[in-house]
Parts: structure tokens; C-alpha cells; sequence
């Protein structure tokens, strides 16, 4: 073989060698939520009570590491839908929100875990600025990140009444 050819087959080689690598080294699988354990609380169509606490039960888990997760709690009186439950709750009628509650809160997840389970008391106030909370439908929005920024969310449907 020339020293030409050699040159040209080296080169070749060099260049085909990056695109050989490895591609199990990157994440491309988004992580998990699962509500479908016994213990899991809220699941789709739960009651929750103002002036009372709960603890929220959920299981995460991803191919490789967990990195942080959100919850949202927000009003649904105008019925609007971003729940990824089958499963439909008996809705009450449209309604202006007066005095809506409102829950948004970020959780880390300590570091190198594939799983992990809540168990995060979250304490819901009966009253702001001196007048109670407006009850009924709300929506209760779960947001997973992995370490690599893929993301999982659940919605689900919940109602909020004062006892």
C-alpha cells in the first residue's frame, strides 16, 4: 500500500472514530411520576381541606438521576384542562375567582438518586388577607426534572373545601 493510501486511511479512521462513541452515555429518557401506589397522596379527584395539612406521597424515578421537582396548586373555576388523568371529577359550576389559593413550591432531590419517594407535609391556610379562600376546583401540577433537564408533569384534578 502507498504511503498516499495509508495517509488517506488514517485520516479517514481519525475522522470515523467520534462518531463511534458510545451513544448509551447520553440521557435521553425522561423521568417518571407515579401516583399508582397505595400510599400515594393526592391521586385525580382527592379532596383536600383548608386549614389543614397533608403529605404528599409520590414516586419518582429515571434512568439514571433525579434533579428537582415542582408543585403548583392553582384555581380551575373556569374548567380550563391540563390534567393528564383519564379519569374525569364531577366539576362544580364556572365561577370568578375571588380569592383563589395559590401553591407554587420547588423541591430538590439530594444528589445521584434514580428514586426517590415524598414525603413533604404541605400545609394549605384557610384565610388570606383576613378572608377565607375561595373552595372548589382546583388543580394540583407536578413537574419532574432529571439531572439532564428532561421533565415529566402530571396534572391532576382535585377539590379544596373548607370543612
Amino acid at each position: 500500500m502507498s504511503r498516499k493510501n495509508i495517509l488517506i486511511l488514517i485520516a479517514f479512521l481519525v475522522l470515523l472514530a467520534p462518531a463511534c462513541s458510545d451513544e448509551n452515555d447520553v440521557d435521553s429518557i425522561k423521568p417518571t411520576i407515579d401516583i399508582s401506589f397505595d400510599d400515594a397522596f393526592p391521586k385525580n379527584c382527592e379532596t383536600l381541606y383548608f386549614g389543614e395539612a397533608f403529605v404528599l406521597k409520590l414516586r419518582f424515578s429515571d434512568n439514571a438521576e433525579l434533579g428537582s421537582y415542582s408543585i403548583d396548586i392553582h384555581n380551575n373555576f373556569d374548567h380550563h384542562s391540563h390534567s393528564t388523568e383519564v379519569t374525569e371529577c364531577d366539576m362544580d359550576p364556572v365561577k370568578e375567582p375571588v380569592n383563589p389559593f395559590v401553591f407554587i413550591d420547588d423541591y430538590s432531590i439530594p444528589k445521584g438518586l434514580s428514586e426517590y419517594e415524598t414525603s413533604v407535609s404541605i400545609s394549605i391556610p384557610s384565610e388570606s388577607g383576613g378572608a377565607l379562600l375561595d373552595e372548589g376546583d382546583y388543580h394540583f401540577f407536578i413537574s419532574l426534572t432529571d439531572k439532564e433537564g428532561w421533565s415529566a408533569q402530571k396534572g391532576l384534578s382535585i377539590k379544596i373545601l373548607h370543612r
